[in-house]
């Protein structure tokens, strides 16, 4: 056997090991799993007030409407937004961060990060991360995955990028087509309590057309029922919740120590 045979044999042994690897996180993807073992990921904060999340904006069509309705209401979010969204409405990510809001961000394409690699992965994030912080002026510094769930690859390129995984304990089922603003009320209500994170759509750009308006229905029932309930509703930033599995990102000033494995160029702006 020659040492080019050995070496082939070597690494097809070793796939399912790194595939396992790889795929571990998704474990969190199971909600009652992660509320209770994972408090930290799942947005847990202090049980006098509840986190309100949205994800897959800006939308021009939608996202005012929302953020017309949160001013009415002197409430204050945190938006999850698409990088290449953020690229193509710059003006309406600036009317977020100007209201008040807190921005993070939800990759750059709504695609699972289980199926890329390292190096997309990296790419992505980064991607993201660096529109919404050319945008905004401020670098953002939490991340949610589509879809919700992780890969070890998503983990270790949020570290290196100084973001935050964070996720939620309920939401309003809002992204389907049967979706009504009395389901999406009832569903978040079922799992509501105090220090928890509420997930909700401002967009359906990766949701059933018009879901959104599902959504819009049900937020002032939904605001209604925390304050029926003693919770007062804002920012991830206002939850008592504490970032801290993210390191400083990266800067070509200040680099940072070198990593064992590396995941792909330094992040460039689109």
């Amino acid at each position: 056997m020659t040492a080019r045979h050995i070496l082939r044999t070597a690494a097809l042994a070793a796939l399912p090991v790194l595939a396992a690897a790889h795929a571990a996180p998704v474990v969190s993807t199971l909600g009652p799993l992660r509320n209770r073992a994972m408090p930290r990921l799942s947005g847990r904060g202090r049980p006098d007030h509840v986190a309100l999340t949205f994800d897959d904006g800006p939308d021009p069509r939608s996202t005012p409407r929302f953020l017309r309705l949160l001013a009415e209401r002197e409430v204050r979010a945190t938006f999850f937004l698409l990088g290449d969204e953020a690229r193509r409405c710059p003006d309406l990510v600036r009317e977020i961060a100007a209201a008040g809001h807190e921005i993070g961000v939800h990759g750059w394409l709504h695609r699972p990060l289980l199926l890329r690699g390292p190096r997309a992965t990296y790419d992505d994030l980064a991607r993201a991360r660096d529109t919404v912080a050319a945008v905004t002026g401020r670098p953002p510094t939490l991340f949610r995955p589509p879809y919700g769930v992780m890969s070890t690859a998503a983990h270790l390129a949020a570290r290196r990028l100084g973001l935050t995984p964070v996720l939620w304990t309920c939401w309003g089922e809002d992204w389907t087509a049967r979706a009504t603003p009395e389901s999406v009320h009832r569903v978040v209500a079922a799992d509501l309590d105090g220090g928890g994170t509420i997930l909700l759509h401002d967009s359906d750009r990766t949701s059933a057309p018009d879901s959104w308006r599902a959504t819009l229905g049900a937020l002032p029932r939904i605001l209604d029922t925390c304050a029926s309930r003693g919770y007062q509703v804002g920012r991830l930033c206002d939850h008592g919740w504490r970032e801290g599995s993210a390191r400083p990102p990266r800067t070509r000033e200040h680099p940072g120590p070198p990593d064992r494995l590396q995941f792909g160029r330094p992040s460039t702006l689109p």
